[in-house]
């Protein structure tokens, strides 16, 4: 298994508006370029995309208490790096490489935000940094 391309950073946020707002008025991103929220109840989180000419940047801020995101935030009251995600051609043995490479997958394949399959690495395996390994999504997807 070899990575594909940085489909996106993902950015833990006690507030999507508000972080929206800074990507507009701080980066002059255009409000097309930025996409609207929703709701992932099954991940515990509210998204949105903002759209930058190579990649993306995941907003993703707590929906409920049983968020996974709480904990980070509770150590990041503004927010921060959450992960880094990068495309592979199939999720599944991606998964099955990463755990007989010894890595530590955090649970099995589930959607995800741009509506293909996703997985976790822990960051002790990757320098400290949360790695999301995404199917390559098909072509229109978030």
């Amino acid at each position: 298994m070899r990575i594909g391309r940085l489909n996106h950073v993902g950015v833990a946020v006690p507030s999507i508006e508000a972080a929206k707002d800074t990507y507009r008025t701080l980066y002059g991103v255009p409000e097309s370029d930025i996409t609207h929220t929703w709701e992932m109840p099954a991940q515990g989180v509210r998204v949105a995309f903002v759209n930058v000419a190579n990649s993306q940047i995941e907003l993703i801020e707590p929906l409920g208490e049983n968020s996974p995101l709480i904990k980070f935030l509770e150590k990041n009251p503004a927010g921060g790096q959450h992960h880094v995600c990068f495309e592979v051609a199939d999720i599944h043995a991606a998964a099955a490489d990463m755990k007989a490479q010894g890595a530590i997958v955090l649970g099995e394949p589930r959607l995800g935000a741009h509506g293909t399959l996703v997985i976790f690495i822990h960051p002790k395996n990757s320098n400290g940094v949360l790695i999301e390994l995404m199917q390559t999504p098909h072509e229109g997807a978030h």
